[in-house]
């Protein structure tokens, strides 16, 4: 019986370790974007990847940028972090944001592709 416990434990620890901590899916009608962390997302610097795929192939060499703010509310001013992401493969983003303070935060990503017109996509989370 034991023996059955620790092999459960193990097995379970070993697929929770290979999935990712935070993930979100945003679609819009020029793109699809994929925001993940292998961690929660905490208060204070956080790793993201960003993929990006258009009609449903990796989008290549564009310049993105992920904004997070926080609306100023009574007491408290607007907060806001911009960051610039670095490809490190095709489709695929890195960037660190930086969330000052628990609450919901609003996240704008915007991309300029090589070709075409600067868009972006949009959502929150609460940290």
């Amino acid at each position: 019986m034991r023996l059955l416990s620790t092999l459960l434990a193990l097995g379970l620890t070993f697929s929770l370790s290979n999935a990712a901590a935070f993930e979100q899916e945003i679609r819009s009608t020029l793109a699809i974007v994929k925001i993940s962390s292998k961690k929660p997302l905490v208060v204070g610097n956080n790793v993201v990847v960003l993929e990006i795929s258009k009609d449903a192939k990796p989008s290549s060499g564009d310049e993105v940028t992920i904004k997070t703010f926080m609306p100023a509310m009574p007491g408290m001013p607007y907060m806001e972090n911009k960051e610039a992401a670095k490809e490190l493969s095709p489709g695929k983003y890195e960037t660190i944001i930086n969330f000052s303070m628990s609450g919901t935060w609003q996240i704008h990503i915007y991309v300029t592709p090589k070709e075409g017109k600067k868009y972006r996509v949009k959502t929150s989370v609460n940290i």
